[in-house]
């Protein structure tokens, strides 16, 4: 990516909440956290690693105007909005929520036993008012290990629909996604693996 800019937000530098069922961290100012050198990146206004413990969750909720993003990374989620969709999410998967001219949703893990632990992204759409859309997708830890796999990106269609061929997440936002599995000092470069590296260029 020609001209893109990296900005290292290390993980004990960022806001963190701990409410018994909830313990999340924020890289962006939220909630009680504030920080004015960190209240957005870009189109990115929200970046949240959660980790909800079981039978709890978020109630149901209002948004508007903001493209969500969860990306489960152990456990599973369950959604359900005012769209009419019900769904569960475990590793691997997306679930995205354009929230346009409004919607309501809640998000439960539902396990007797296990924490959920997965990220949520808030984007700010390149236009406001646009229909409500929902998309959900899935990759799985071999297809992203040792590579680069892109899990969302642009779109300009109002209501989100994949393009012909896309697998990724369709945003009604300026930003892409990717993801990589690495193993021991594996890196990747381009979709190349590269050995001996310690680190990921995208």
């Amino acid at each position: 990516m020609p001209g893109a800019t990296f900005n290292v937000r290390k993980s004990d530098d960022r806001g963190h909440a701990n409410h018994g069922w909830l313990d999340t961290y924020h890289t962006f100012s939220f909630a009680s956290y504030y920080d004015d050198e960190h209240t957005q990146f870009g189109a990115l206004r929200v970046l949240n690693e959660d980790r909800v413990t079981p039978t709890r969750g978020f109630g149901t909720h209002p948004h508007a105007n903001f493209e969500i993003l969860s990306y489960v990374i152990s456990g599973a989620i369950t959604h359900k909005d005012s769209l009419g969709n019900i769904e569960t999410i475990s590793r691997g998967g997306l679930q995205f929520t354009s929230a346009g001219t409004g919607v309501r949703h809640s998000e439960y893990n539902k396990s007797q036993t296990e924490d959920v632990h997965f990220l949520q992204l808030w984007f700010e759409p390149h236009q406001k008012g646009l229909s409500p859309a929902y998309q959900t997708r899935e990759f799985s830890d071999e297809e992203k290990r040792n590579t680069i796999v892109k899990i969302m990106g642009p779109t300009t269609e109002p209501d989100a629909k994949p393009e012909e061929g896309a697998r990724e997440i369709q945003i009604h936002s300026d930003a892409h996604m990717y993801a990589s599995i690495l193993e021991g000092e594996s890196g990747v470069s381009g979709g190349t693996v590269e050995t001996d590296r310690t680190s990921a260029s995208l």
